[in-house]
């Protein structure tokens, strides 16, 4: 009987230090998971400042801006376009900054607490990039319309009849819509599927108790 309880000690010291051999193996491959995730992260933010910076070099608006010749809309511009290339880069910042910390830590807490980080840095770089498409949309639709010569007749038919006026302006909307819509599902598949994926991680790390 003395021996028997011996053996059921001896046991269950071995499956306790199983137990924990497991747990480390599944921090390591979610730790593992969660830097390879953040690094995508940081790769797509790049490629994507990359696809706009040469999509504004083919499609460039500088006729546009020839047509309008106004000055200080110009400068006003030219100042957005530069504010968002520095928000954005201070994004792609943060990315690689907690793609570092996600990879060099060693504490369940510190990963866990990255993680959550992370999501929220993503999900604030979709907003604002959500809300500056809307808001570079509308400056882009006001300016051409108000400033370019060429509206000229469609300003003064759109004066002279009110309900081409409300129409026009419906459809603007619309088109403003779409244009949301398809950015957000953009980001909703690239970001959106990456966010989950890491969340998942999370959820695996509360369970593990060290």
């Amino acid at each position: 009987m003395k021996e028997l309880d011996l053996l059921k000690k001896d046991w269950k010291k071995n499956s306790d230090s199983f137990e924990q051999i497991s747990e480390k193996e599944i921090y390591k491959m979610i730790h593992k998971k969660s830097s390879s995730i953040v690094k995508w992260i940081l790769i797509i933010s790049i490629l994507e400042i990359l696809f706009w910076t040469v999509s504004n070099f083919f499609f460039s608006t500088d006729e546009m801006l020839i047509k309008i010749k106004h000055a200080e809309m110009i400068f006003y511009l030219e100042l957005l376009t530069y504010f968002n290339y520095v928000v954005v880069l201070i994004f792609v910042y943060f990315f690689y900054k907690n793609y570092k910390t996600i990879s060099t830590t060693g504490s369940t807490k510190l990963l866990m607490s990255s993680i959550l980080k992370t999501r929220k840095t993503v999900q604030y770089y979709v907003w604002y990039n959500l809300g500056m498409a809307v808001i570079s949309s509308i400056i882009s639709f006001f300016i051409a319309f108000v400033y370019n010569p060429e509206m000229d007749f469609l300003r003064n038919k759109l004066a002279a009849n009110g309900k081409a006026m409300f129409i026009t302006v419906g459809i603007l909307f619309l088109v403003t819509l779409a244009f949301l819509g398809i950015f957000w599902c953009f980001y909703r598949l690239l970001y959106g599927t990456l966010l989950r994926r890491l969340y998942a991680n999370y959820k695996e790390l509360k369970k593990i108790d060290f």
